[in-house]
């Protein structure tokens, strides 16, 4: 069938190629409108609790994890003109388009207590730009006066002062967002500049879009490079510019059906499909340099080219089938999870992996076919010396040492398992950053001097209309919560409607710094009037200040549900459960579970539970891939024995990574465990092209199978190793990455192919030949 198959594409090449061409010319069209996605909570089903809780928190307050935060370190802060560059800095960031709103302390404001009329007026204390340093002392004394914005604006024992500035939530989870960005850094340099001071910069919006862009423009750049040095590789093997093109243009190909395959599908790139294409050329490679060396050898035996073209089709043909078929369904159960984003990873993945086959058994034969004959030079790789040497070392190891060989294999793998033990589970929201990074070093500063940056919101719900002001038991028991939560190292203050009670308090009590505290029924009773004046003048002009616009995004319209917002460090997904534990068992203790509902949700939340569904994604489907891996083998080749010795050179690399994870101390997290999916498809892929070679040659040598190995192991090894090298030099260009996770892709699978390839070159031909039950040569 399969020789049959070569002969069709070589009698209708023209037709063939140019359907391929204009098929990839559609695809591009397509490919050409794909779209970058920027939502961060795909990677939760939409019926998983934490994804409702956190989208009815949006519906009812708007939203978390929209503000840029911006730090000064200076016990100069309040010479003149410090403050007044700082007031400025204010103004100039409110200007920036898709910026709703600035806090900053030029721009606080302070509550008057107007008796006559029974209100409490807003007043802004700082009246700058200052010309006289004492005016701006002694507005200064007014404001520290205030505990409110003690530990939210500033720090007093480190002389740490914080702007936060607030982003429409449309224009940063759009393509505007790098603009938005790099609009606010661009004022915060010219203050750098200005003043001399090291500004810090953080927050959710400046992590997410600063490291989203060094992801995407990194991995732009070491493809091309994986591209390049898998190019160079190839030239050096096959000493011919047209092989290396040709290679090229296949996995060229693939990319371009990939990306389109994206928008037939409605999909946009995400950081999962955005590694699609670094796979293509991993699977693309191979798939030429298996069927050129079938070629070469094939012409050399009968040196005629259309002979030798037929030969490359029908012997390799099924094997490249099968291999992509495994690679295929290794990815292809993505789609089976209930993550939107490995499902879309998956199908795209899965579908383009075959595909991309097509084009290797169209595009190879029917452009050789083109070519001339090769030369005498493309085939010199075959008499390699150091390859035949290298070869025979592994023929006299398979048939005179395999005692050592399996003594070898049970140490490696015995010390594998011990480092599996102590491989954890954890990922960071700033993850994969060395420690010198300005983005981590930034978010350690904001974490030692205002408690931490990432979004934590907690719903206080009084199951009742006005349950939150018909008297003082909720506010009460939201202090007494959040006075817990301060307690914490890893957390901020936490921020309510009950501060800004405190706060009315103090103005109350004209500005006594001692009557910042919870009211009593008895003060409610007489600030009443105050507090609805003060609810009314939201609409007027003086209310329309970033005070009011604070405290009336902590109630809902209804005055049922509170929010508390707390500002947290980046403690991980191993901590963060036990926290929140601890949250919850506090706040059932405090809060009657019959009058109240308590829901601890935020943005935090949502990262790492998205993180934390797709590492149990991806590990469930390694498993099913392996599963299904098996069937599909079992059925190529119809022997329980053959399938055995197969899969244990294909789980010793898996373990031996897994080890090293261990031993190295590699969490496991979406861009460690994606190694072990890429790490399987190439392991099976190496095994299915030995063992159909091999089941291919048995025949040949009248079923004797140490004949057949040693004739296996010349032809297949030398491709083998070939394969090996080109995709070693492919990922080793991703550990120059400045990110642990993309730097750990590269050394471990790396690491992976190394193994793979000495498992299934050394140990499956032993345990072929002893399961076999022939004596050895």
């Amino acid at each position: 069938m399969w020789y049959r198959l070569g002969q069709f594409i070589l009698r209708n090449r023209l037709v063939l190629l140019i359907v391929l061409i204009c098929g990839t010319a559609v695809m591009g069209y397509f490919g050409s409108q794909v779209k970058l996605s920027y939502e961060f909570t795909r990677a939760i089903p939409t019926d998983n609790p934490k994804y409702q809780d956190y989208q009815a928190f949006l519906r009812k307050f708007g939203g978390d994890g929209n503000t840029v935060v911006i730090g000064i370190e200076s016990d100069k802060f309040y010479n003149k003109n410090i403050f007044n560059a700082v007031g400025a800095l204010h103004q100039d960031l409110k200007k920036v388009v898709g910026v709703t709103d600035v806090m900053s302390v030029p721009e606080v404001v302070t509550l008057l207590n107007d008796s006559i009329n029974q209100k409490l007026v807003p007043r802004k204390i700082f009246s700058y730009p200052y010309t006289s340093q004492d005016s701006l002392n002694s507005a200064r004394m007014v404001f520290e006066n205030l505990p409110f914005y003690r530990t939210l604006l500033y720090n007093p024992d480190t002389h740490a002062y914080l702007l936060g500035v607030s982003v429409n939530k449309d224009t940063i989870n759009s393509k505007s967002r790098t603009r938005l960005i790099d609009d606010i850094m661009k004022q915060v340099e010219a203050f750098e500049n200005k003043t001399g001071i090291t500004v810090h910069t953080s927050g959710l919006p400046f992590i997410r879009t600063t490291i989203g862009n060094r992801i995407k423009a990194e991995m732009n750049w070491f493809l091309a490079g994986s591209l390049i040095l898998s190019a160079i590789t190839l030239l050096l093997f096959f000493r011919s510019f047209s092989a290396m093109i040709m290679s090229l243009l296949v996995v060229g190909m693939g990319v371009v059906w990939s990306l389109g395959t994206v928008v037939l599908f409605g999909y946009k790139i995400t950081l999962l499909t955005a590694l699609i294409p670094p796979l293509i050329v991993v699977i693309g490679i191979p798939n030429c340099i298996y069927f050129l060396n079938k070629y070469h050898t094939a012409y050399r035996d009968t040196g005629e080219k259309q002979k030798a073209l037929v030969t490359m089709v029908g012997r390799m043909g099924i094997v490249t089938l099968f291999c992509n078929i495994a690679a295929a369904i290794g990815f292809a159960v993505f789609a089976l999870t209930r993550s939107a984003l490995l499902q879309e990873f998956g199908a795209v993945a899965g579908i383009n992996i075959m595909v991309l086959f097509i084009i290797s058994l169209i595009f190879i034969p029917a452009v050789l076919s083109y070519l001339p004959a090769p030369a005498a030079k493309h085939t010199r790789y075959l008499d390699n010396k150091f390859m035949e040497n290298l070869l025979v070392l592994i023929e006299r190891w398979t048939f005179k040492h395999s005692k050592w060989v399996y003594t070898f294999t049970i140490l490696f793998t015995a010390l594998a398992i011990a480092g599996v033990f102590r491989i954890k589970s954890e990922g960071f929201i700033v993850d994969d950053l060395p420690k010198k990074d300005k983005i981590y070093t930034d978010l350690k500063w904001f974490e030692s001097n205002f408690g931490g940056v990432m979004p934590l919101e907690i719903l206080v719900d009084t199951k009742k209309k006005n349950g939150l002001v018909r008297s003082t038991k909720p506010i009460s028991n939201i202090e007494e919560l959040s006075r817990y939560i301060d307690d914490k190292p890893e957390t901020a203050r936490p921020l309510s409607f009950v501060e800004g009670l405190k706060f009315a308090k103090q103005a109350y009590f004209d500005g006594d710094s001692l009557s910042y505290a919870i009211p009593y029924e008895g003060d409610m009773a007489f600030m009443a009037p105050y507090l609805r004046s003060g609810n009314d003048s939201n609409k007027t002009a003086a209310g329309n200040n970033s005070f009011t616009k604070l405290l009336s995004s902590f109630m809902d319209s209804n005055r049922q549900v509170a929010r508390i917002s707390v500002n947290m460090q980046d403690i991980g997904s191993a901590r963060l459960p036990l926290l929140i534990s601890d949250f919850e068992k506090k706040a059932n203790s405090i809060f009657d579970t019959a009058s109240y509902h308590i829901t601890f949700t935020g943005s935090s939340i949502t990262f790492l539970e998205g993180s934390s569904f797709i590492i149990k994604g991806l590990k469930e489907s390694i498993f099913w891939a392996f599963l299904l891996i098996t069937l599909c083998m079992l059925y190529l080749f119809r022997s329980l024995r053959i399938l055995v010795c197969s899969l244990i050179p294909n789980l010793i690399p898996l373990l031996v990574t897994a080890g090293v994870m261990g031993w190295a101390g590699i969490a496991l997290k979406p861009s460690t465990v994606l190694v072990f999916s890429v790490a399987l498809g190439i392991a099976i892929d190496v095994t299915i092209r030995f063992l159909i070679n091999y089941k291919q040659e048995l025949p040949h040598y009248n079923g004797s199978v140490p004949a057949t190995l040693i004739q296996t192991i010349r032809h297949t090894g030398i491709s083998i190793i070939y394969t090996s090298l080109v995709l070693i030099a492919g990922f080793v260009i991703f550990c120059f990455s400045d990110f642990g996770g993309t730097k750990a892709l590269g050394w471990l699978t790396s690491l992976t192919l190394v193994v793979g390839t000495i498992t299934n070159l050394v140990l499956l031909p032993v345990l072929i030949l002893h399961t076999s039950g022939e004596k050895r040569g």
